[in-house]
């Protein structure tokens, strides 16, 4: 067991020498004290970019404490006015805090029905068109940038249906989206700090505007975060320290998939966490492989590169195959947590922890140079078109298929429930027969996540790419490029970088998910 209050562990004895070593190793190099004092060189040579300018997220909770007033203010503004919805259109830092928010916390009284639009396929976009009540929604379109292509799509689409009054903006100070929302009438601009990346904008406005504005307890979040802060500034019974050290140092020791189980109501925690934990470690070929929502089997079926990370609430259903997997020798690790309000200290523990493996694994947890790669050959496809994929094959993928290979699966595809659910059964059958770890992700949504491992990470990934025909086409308002050409670009981007670093990845179009299983 550790000696912190909030996280209980089981690492086997083989791996515990390690973690005490590197805990004595932080203790001499003060590790918590620089990190308090934003001293980049933890993790970067001196004046290297995007280190001591992502540090804002240290102490975004106090700060933010501060804006409460000013955003409850605006929600009830919105209900005396007779809104009724809310829906997010962003990406990756922009979206996943709201969909683990709304997720978890479902629909409160005293606020609006949050959605969260993160996709570009033209019947997901479509289908938020067609059912919101768009007379009584607010549109809140976010995005660090300003200049993210998807966010900025799906407002052209929106924008052909509702005026200016009827949309706020999240956004840095200067960006291109606050000239936007200034020239267009926006009702709000909110600013994110530009001094915390997308992926650890959680607790800023990013996370919390939609939150507040769906009628969350966000005083509370706020204050497990603030907890959270207060345990994370000493170097004995930091959880934080602990945490990031022991994950670190079992992926050195090939233990490098972080296998999430969330129990409800925050079982969505791990689309979140991917996020934080794909972009921030996987670079230079090292990287600790985060992989949510697969199915948890008995200890026969893993490899030995597993860690297994719980999210326990007394409504757990998983404590007793995690004991199993415990009393097998795989490292489980467990965070309690009480309920929603936890999230902030949830996030706050977890962002400390990855800045801490960062040292570890001897990489900046703060850039994400891969991010930008698929981002300009979507750009390059939409402007000169694909060279001309081959689909390639699924045993290209499966030959020799073992552990610490992964396989991922990435689904330009529409949103439901029926693909969540054959995608399970497709990845419980690869774990079974392959013993790999399977990770699952929506395009372009991945792109902004788990997206910069696939390509920075340790060179062992196999890529199944799923495509469909759309039922239908949607125009992006003054673009040349429509939706189904904009998630064609990006699929094919995707698939010509992966390519490009020499990785196997195969494109199927999709009729049956389950059809594929019957091939493997």
């Amino acid at each position: 067991m550790s000696d912190v209050t909030t996280i209980e562990a089981d690492v086997p004895e083989r791996y515990a020498d390690g973690v005490q070593t590197r805990l004595r190793r932080a203790a001499d190099e003060d590790i918590v004290g620089r990190i308090w004092r934003k001293d980049g060189t933890l993790w970067a040579p001196e004046g290297t970019p995007e280190v001591t300018n992502r540090l804002g997220w240290l102490d975004i909770a106090e700060r933010s404490r501060e804006q409460l007033a000013d955003l409850e203010g605006f929600r009830d503004e919105l209900l005396r006015e007779g809104y009724t919805d809310a829906v997010v259109l962003g990406m990756g830092g922009s979206s996943l805090a709201p969909e683990v928010f709304r997720q978890s916390f479902g629909t409160a009284e005293n606020g609006l029905t949050l959605h969260v639009l993160d996709s570009t396929h033209p019947d997901e976009v479509g289908k938020y068109l067609d059912t919101l009540p768009l007379e009584t929604t607010l549109a809140i379109v976010s995005s660090k940038s300003g200049g993210t292509i998807e966010p900025l799509s799906m407002y052209k689409a929106f924008a052909e249906r509702i005026n200016g009054p009827h949309f706020a903006a999240v956004t840095d100070p200067g960006s291109g989206l606050e000239e936007l929302a200034n020239a267009q009438g926006f009702r709000r601009v909110f600013y994110g700090d530009p001094n915390i990346g997308g992926r650890y904008s959680a607790l800023s406005a990013f996370g919390l505007v939609p939150a507040v504005v769906a009628g969350y307890d966000v005083a509370a979040v706020l204050e497990s975060a603030i907890g959270a802060q207060e345990e994370c500034q000493g170097e004995q019974g930091n959880p934080g320290l602990w945490l990031g050290v022991a994950l670190g140092e079992l992926a050195r020791a090939g233990r490098d998939k972080l296998t999430f189980v969330a129990d409800d109501p925050l079982s969505s925690y791990g689309v979140w966490a991917e996020q934080l934990v794909a972009e921030s470690t996987g670079k230079h070929g090292r990287g600790i492989l985060p992989i949510a929502d697969e199915p948890l089997l008995g200890p026969e079926a893993y490899g030995d590169d597993r860690v297994f990370l719980h999210v326990a609430t007394e409504h757990s259903t998983n404590a007793g195959k995690l004991a199993k997997l415990k009393d097998a020798g795989h490292p489980v690790i467990t965070i309690r947590a009480l309920g929603p309000t936890d999230l902030g200290r949830i996030f706050y523990l977890s962002e400390f922890a990855v800045a801490v493996a960062g040292w570890v694994l001897e990489i900046n947890p703060f850039d994400q140079p891969n991010v930008q790669e698929a981002k300009d050959n979507t750009n390059r496809v939409l402007r000169d078109g694909s060279s001309g994929l081959e689909a390639g094959s699924l045993g290209e993928l499966t030959e020799g298929l073992e552990p610490p290979a992964y396989f991922a699966i990435m689904g330009y595809l529409p949103y439901s429930s029926e693909t969540e659910a054959a995608v399970a059964s497709l990845r419980e059958a690869i774990v079974a027969k392959y013993k790999v770890a399977t990770t699952w992700g929506y395009g372009p949504r991945f792109l902004h996540s788990t997206g910069q491992l696939h390509k920075g990470g340790p060179k062992t990934g196999r890529f199944l790419q799923l495509v469909d025909e759309p039922t239908g086409d949607l125009e992006v308002p003054g673009e040349t490029f429509t939706f189904k050409t904009l998630i064609r670009a990006q699929a094919d981007g995707d698939l010509e970088t992966l390519r490009s670093h020499g990785l196997p990845a195969v494109r199927i179009t999709v009729g049956d998910i389950d059809a594929i299983k019957e091939q493997l």
